[in-house]
């Protein structure tokens, strides 16, 4: 039954479902609806603020250096990422709603995540600082980069925002608030680092607010009701594949450019994540709030799958790592 324990579901994933279902079934309209909306909006504000807070410039220095590792990640995020979801255009329409598929689209070019990378390679053994590094720069290049590859990739479809209005806006919210944060870490740094295990729920407070506010208004705009459960399940395949197919590509890649194991590790975890922190108050900027709930959907379930699947991955690197030394003593 080890498979189970494999597929056990986390308390975020459990509030996010519940996030989910509170829409569903009390959406707001309004002026209740709009005044939620402006508290989401601080509340991401504060969020990205914290995030500046905890980003210490020694971690900055210590990975920055490693230009190539970086490259192959940027190259696997923001290139290999999207390449793959332009190619999954034949499902729009037939498989997918354009909605879905416009979700599917976004998760592509969005950033990878910082924390779970972190947390990740530092389980398997591999290069620490580099990943600080490397996902710290990815999230702050996602500022402008995945604007501009939703512009070039999808146009104006799904009413999504002008690209330069949408990069002012995401500066305004969630790069300022950033740059004040690790600007003022001196000050509020000891702060942020002593309360870490209770701020994480910041983080996964923000997200659950901006989930409420996009389902309930795509509840309020009737998509729900046009969007079929059959195109549900091609979604949780399509991420599961996109997933596979970007580990596979870039633990080849590490090991065909001669990268060590502890950078392989670094390079596979950073270059296959999106991150559910940054793409949700993305999406909010960027498109139309009916189409919120279908949009964010496919970043919601690739964060699950990307979850259970790293961390067997990483354990599976650690044991590997364990057993080595072994091994190479009964050699000599």
């Amino acid at each position: 039954m080890s498979w189970l324990k494999r597929l056990r579901v986390d308390a975020f994933t459990l509030a996010l479902l519940g996030a989910v279902a509170l829409a569903w079934w009390f959406p707001l309209q309004g002026a209740v609806a709009r005044g939620l909306d402006d508290f989401t909006n601080i509340a991401i504000a504060a969020l990205f603020f914290l995030h500046g807070a905890r980003l210490s410039r020694e971690a900055i220095v210590a990975g920055a250096l490693h230009w190539r590792l970086h490259l192959v990640i940027f190259a696997s995020t923001f290139i290999l990422f999207p390449l793959l979801g332009l190619a999954l255009k034949p499902l729009s329409g037939h498989w997918l709603t354009p909605e879905l598929y416009l979700g599917l689209l976004f998760l592509c070019t969005l950033p990878s995540t910082v924390q779970s990378s972190i947390a990740f390679t530092s389980m398997a053994g591999g290069n620490v600082p580099a990943a600080v590094c490397s996902a710290s720069a990815s999230s702050l290049l996602g500022v402008f980069l995945t604007p501009l590859l939703m512009s070039a990739l999808a146009g104006s479809h799904g009413a999504m925002a002008n690209p330069g209005e949408a990069i002012g806006k995401i500066m305004l919210q969630l790069l300022v608030p950033f740059v004040a944060g690790h600007l003022l870490r001196r000050w509020v740094g000891g702060w942020v680092e002593r309360r870490r295990a209770v701020l994480r729920y910041t983080d996964q407070g923000t997200v659950l607010l901006v989930v409420y506010t996009a389902f309930a208004a795509s509840v309020s705009s009737g998509l729900w009701q046009s969007t079929p459960v059959q195109a549900l399940y091609v979604v949780i395949g399509v991420c599961a594949l996109l997933l596979a197919v970007v580990m596979v590509a870039t633990t080849f890649a590490a090991r065909r450019l001669g990268f060590s194991r502890e950078d392989e590790i670094a390079i596979v975890f950073c270059g296959s994540k999106k991150s559910l922190a940054t793409g949700v108050p993305m999406a909010k900027i960027l498109f139309a709030s009916s189409a919120l709930g279908a949009i964010v959907l496919p970043v919601m379930i690739f964060h699950q799958i990307q979850l259970i699947v790293c961390a067997s991955i990483a354990r599976r690197y650690a044991r590997r790592a364990a057993t080595t030394p072994v091994l190479e003593e009964a050699a000599d």
